[in-house]
């Protein structure tokens, strides 16, 4: 009886599962032995880590997208839907049509939650959508003076971003001319300028040399588009000419609706073996974990490793013995032009890089690389 394996969600991690099964079990799926289906909701992929270089004009936005079916190996059966429910009782699967599985990847990702606060949909600036991405792109150039202030809100991906942004403003701005009559204000939640106690201590000393403006446990909760004002926990009301915020992301509509998820819609997952907890039969990947480590593309390209290594030992009947060590690398822009790096894991924090054009350099030629990554090929 043949397989079935089911990876629900085509972003990067799915792709990358998807791929990595179809090129390891090529014989297996000829002989229908195994049979691998890939759900996306969408037509488009798009590389998410290019929406901060279209918001500064680096690259159009069709540079960051490829259609879906062009990624996707020949040995994967891709299908079109929106999943509305996963029963993991049953071993199903449902959207517009019904998809049982033998083993089931979740791969659904998290998503921005731009109504978790009043007023943000309709006040703020984000980068973490297209939409939002080409329209600060336009916004960004047209602006001569004002205060921009950035705030920060928990949990959300690529978690290094907002500070990157921050950096990448004032480089931005220095290079046109303005950057003496615009004033940059980055807000975060907790008593540091990042989670990340290296990261914080790389990020501070540029921001004190730069002129960037800083405020810890800056907790927002509302905003006044009309006044121009963002107001905080404790009322205080902060005035800006632009707001860019990162809002709380929240996990995927069919997770939260089948309540296998936390209050956020994040699935319970275990560090070493990414089984749902509960579950011997559903892996979980990516930004759809509940794990305490960055929710980035690099963390789902380390834990599909493992994850493929263990799915394909169970298919062959070995044991899965394969183990994700909670790695993650992670590029840090400094500018425009110069960047650092770190890479952690759940025993080795991370130490941030030597600041270099090189590294900015590597981290440019990756954007290009990274569609070979998603194919399964690096």
């Amino acid at each position: 009886m043949t397989k079935k394996i089911v990876i629900l969600g085509a972003g990067s991690a799915g792709t990358m599962v998807a791929n990595r099964l179809a090129r390891q079990l090529g014989e297996e799926i000829k002989k229908r032995e195994v049979e691998v289906t890939l759900i996306s909701n969408t037509e488009k992929h798009i590389y998410q880590p290019g929406y901060l270089f279209i918001a500064f004009n680096e690259k159009p936005s069709e540079h960051f997208i490829r259609k879906q079916e062009t990624l996707v190996h020949r040995h994967v059966n891709l299908v079109y839907d929106d999943v509305e429910k996963i029963d993991v009782e049953k071993k199903t699967v449902k959207g517009k049509k019904q998809y049982q599985y033998d083993y089931l990847v979740i791969a659904t990702g998290s998503h921005p939650d731009l109504d978790s606060v009043p007023g943000l949909r309709e006040g703020a600036q984000n980068f973490y959508t297209l939409d939002g991405a080409e329209r600060l792109r336009d916004d960004l150039a047209a602006m001569e003076k004002g205060k921009i202030l950035i705030t920060i809100d928990v949990p959300h991906k690529c978690p290094a971003a907002p500070l990157e942004l921050a950096l990448m403003l004032d480089d931005y701005y220095r290079k046109n001319g303005r950057r003496k009559d615009i004033e940059i204000k980055y807000a975060y939640p907790i008593g540091r300028i990042h989670s990340l106690v290296p990261v914080a201590e790389w990020g501070l000393p540029q921001f004190e040399k730069r002129n960037i403006k800083y405020e810890t446990f800056f907790n927002l909760e509302e905003v006044d588009p009309k006044r121009k004002v963002a107001i905080t926990m404790d009322g205080s009301e902060h005035e800006y000419d632009m707001l860019i915020t990162i809002p709380a992301h929240t996990g995927a509509k069919a997770v939260i609706d089948s309540g296998i998820g936390d209050e956020s819609g994040f699935i319970p997952t275990n560090r070493s073996t990414l089984k749902m907890i509960g579950q011997d039969d559903v892996y979980v990947i990516g930004d759809a974990t509940n794990l305490p480590i960055s929710k980035a593309g690099s963390t789902a390209h380390y834990q599909s490793e493992s994850l493929v290594a263990n799915i394909i030992s169970r298919l062959t009947g070995r044991p899965e013995t394969a183990v994700y060590n909670g790695k993650v690398a992670c590029f840090l822009e400094n500018s425009l032009e110069d960047a650092s790096m770190i890479t952690f894991d759940y025993n080795n924090p991370p130490q941030p890089a030597e600041t270099s054009d090189l590294l900015h350099w590597f981290k440019a030629v990756y954007n290009e690389l990274y569609w070979l990554n998603a194919k399964g090929i690096l």
